[in-house]
């Protein structure tokens, strides 16, 4: 696991809505994404046609967002893409979002894959950062954009 590495604006501290640890590049929305009609689950591809993200890709990323949106089916939505691997690799919040969690807990208790999902401040952080999210010793998340090696 790449642990994040402190580079000024970008490294916090957060709290897990479902503990783990993943690395990514940061795909950063400001407004809520639905992931029940907003996301193909097949393809990680955006589809909400009323979404700034219409067209992009989710699937390996850390997606970056106040808040999820919308029905209580993007649970499914949502595991079902952690099953089929175009889900996230993490997901940042600025609220919690009980929906999306539902979908985080269910596929790691069904499938056995891990998704983490943190509540964060997320300002600051811009899309096409390389993001790990990893446990401190107390549990919580740490967030932080990875130092590249040259």
């Amino acid at each position: 696991m790449t642990q994040p590495v402190a580079t000024g604006a970008v490294e916090r501290l957060g709290t897990f809505q479902l503990a783990g640890e993943a690395d990514g590049l940061a795909l950063v929305f400001s407004q809520p994404l639905s992931f029940w009609g907003g996301i193909d689950a097949e393809t990680g591809d955006i589809m909400d046609h009323s979404h700034p993200g219409l067209g992009e890709n989710v699937a390996g990323k850390i997606l970056v967002m106040p808040s999820g949106r919308g029905s209580s089916s993007s649970s499914s939505v949502l595991a079902e893409a952690i099953r089929r691997g175009t889900a996230p690799a993490g997901i940042l919040l600025q609220r919690p979002d009980p929906i999306l969690a539902v979908g985080a807990i269910v596929a790691e208790f069904l499938y056995g894959i891990s998704m983490p999902l943190v509540v964060c401040e997320i300002a600051g952080i811009v899309s096409g950062n390389r993001i790990a999210i990893g446990i401190g010793a107390d549990g919580g998340a740490i967030v932080g954009r990875v130092r590249e090696n040259r």
